[in-house]
């Protein structure tokens, strides 16, 4: 059976979008080199350097599903049915849009648990990738996290959407990172102590 691992990239000061739910330069490492990695939306193209390359291939070679809040959903306005990552999307949601057949490859699931519990089937064994910094929180009380993978960036925000919040369970331990060195970002992977 696959991982269940979190993903986001993050400011320094520990936000994953500024006030106005704007990524800004957060996303410039995508676009910081001169290697191609293939995404699985045509509308979107990866030029990252080679340590960076590694990373992203990591990130999204042996995803089998997606797991996203419905805020970031309709943010992305569904990624067009196309997310980067080329898999299917579970998105967590207590109001299916009344116009969900519009996205063949999106199921949405009410709870987390239930978010997972599908994107497991769908993955059939392949990794699942949680980026919703909300369902990041909800997954890691819930200890259904196997990784916390952040790709961390040179920019300082100073307000905007936190990536992590209190945890309802308390403290939770990490194992060292492995670590990454990329251009304008660093990519540190760190397994849930279990």
């Amino acid at each position: 059976m696959g991982k269940v691992f979190t993903h986001v990239t993050m400011s320094l000061d520990g936000y994953v979008a500024d006030p106005d739910d704007h990524f800004a330069e957060l996303f410039d490492w995508y676009g910081a080199g001169e290697v191609s990695v293939p995404s699985g939306n045509e509308d979107i193209a990866f030029q990252v350097d080679e340590a960076s390359a590694e990373a992203l291939r990591d990130l999204t070679g042996n995803v089998g599903a997606l797991v996203a809040g419905r805020r970031l959903f309709d943010i992305a306005h569904g990624w067009n049915d196309a997310h980067p990552c080329g898999a299917p999307v579970v998105v967590v949601t207590h109001n299916t849009p009344a116009d969900a057949e519009r996205w063949p490859r999106t199921t949405f699931a009410s709870g987390v648990e239930a978010a997972i519990a599908e994107a497991r089937k769908i993955a059939g064994g392949k990794d699942i990738t949680i980026a919703s910094a909300n369902i990041i929180q909800q997954a890691l009380d819930l200890d259904l996290v196997d990784e916390v993978r952040v790709s961390l960036v040179p920019v300082l925000f100073g307000e905007g959407v936190p990536h992590f919040t209190k945890l309802d369970r308390g403290h939770l331990l990490l194992e060292d990172p492995t670590v990454i060195q990329g251009r304008r970002a660093l990519h540190l992977t760190y397994p849930v102590r279990r």
